[in-house]
Formats: structure tokens, sequence, C-alpha cells
């Protein structure tokens, strides 16, 4: 009982000196009670073996027991409470940090969404890029084959040409000749 009574003197030390308000003088009723308890102390002090003296200090006892009994409940209810609001701000702060981890996860994954098609995007772009290099290197040879096929086809358009001519020619000499012949002939 006198561990209980230490734990409940600190507990009403530390909620003293917990006030904000500065120490004040005692009051009167505090400076009666004193005189009071000194006046019976004095009178029991004569005569230590008189009914009086151990009825007052049975029932001092009786009010220090009644009192340690009562500061040990406070003290206990206060570590329950305390104990309690430990526990709901450790399972409030729980659930948060889980809520607040499946918001990393989510983040995450989202990041990691975003990162894959940036890269698809950049290399798509990069093979779009190489594609119209190819296309445009393409392009450029079967324009250098079709001028090469324009040129060659001029040329024999050209050839066709003075065969043409060489063939009407041929064809008018060859008229002339069968005329001249055909008069000889007659």
């Amino acid at each position: 009982m006198s561990s209980l009574y230490t734990r409940s003197k600190e507990f009403t030390r530390s909620r003293k000196s917990q006030s904000d308000s500065p120490p004040a003088s005692p009051s009167p009723t505090a400076k009666t009670l004193r005189h009071e308890r000194l006046s019976r102390l004095e009178s029991g002090g004569t005569n230590p073996t008189s009914s009086d003296s151990y009825s007052d200090r049975a029932s001092a006892r009786a009010r220090r027991e009644a009192r340690e009994a009562r500061l040990a409940s406070l003290t206990s209810r206060v570590e329950e409470d305390s104990n309690r609001d430990y526990k709901k701000l450790y399972e409030s702060a729980l659930t948060e940090n889980q809520k607040l981890k499946t918001k990393l996860q989510e983040a995450q994954l989202e990041l990691a969404d975003i990162k894959a098609k940036l890269e698809k995007m950049a290399q798509q772009k990069q093979e779009k890029t190489s594609d119209r290099s190819s296309v445009l290197e393409v392009e450029k040879r079967e324009r250098r084959a079709l001028e090469r096929k324009m040129s060659e086809m001029e040329e024999e358009m050209k050839v066709l040409t003075e065969l043409k001519s060489d063939n009407q020619r041929l064809k008018d000499e060859n008229g002339a000749l069968i005329r001249v012949i055909s008069k000889l002939s007659k």
C-alpha cells in the first residue's frame, strides 16, 4: 500500500508542478485547518493514552487509507485512460499509415505505367524517324531508278523516231523504185 501511496504522491506532485498559476499564499480555510490540527496535536500530546487521541489516530488512519484508496483508484483510472488513449492513437496512426502506404503504392504503379507509356512513345517516335529515313532512302532510290528509266526511254524514243523516219524514207524510195521499174517494164 505504501508503493501506491508514493505513486499517488508523485502523481499529485506532477499535477501541482504542471499548474501554470504562481504559488499563492495559503487560503484562510487552510490556515484554520492547520490551526485545528496543531491544537489537536497539542491536546493529544499531553495524554497519549487517552481515548480521544486513540480515536483521532484511528480516524486519521482511516482517512489516510481512504485517501490512499481514492488516489490509487484515480491513478489506475488515469493509467487506464492513458493506455486507452495511446491504444487509440496507435490504432489511428496505424490505419493512417496503411492508407498512406496504399496511396504510395498506387502512385508508384501510376508512375511506372506513365514511364512505360513514355518509353513506348519514344520508341515509336524513334521507329518513325528511322522508318521515315528508310522510306526517304527507298524513295530516292526509286526516283533515281525512274529517272534512269526515263532517260533510257527518251533515248529509245529518239531511236524510234529516227527509225520511223528511216522507214518512211525507205518506203518512199521503195515506192519511187517501183514506179521506175513499172515505167521501164512498159
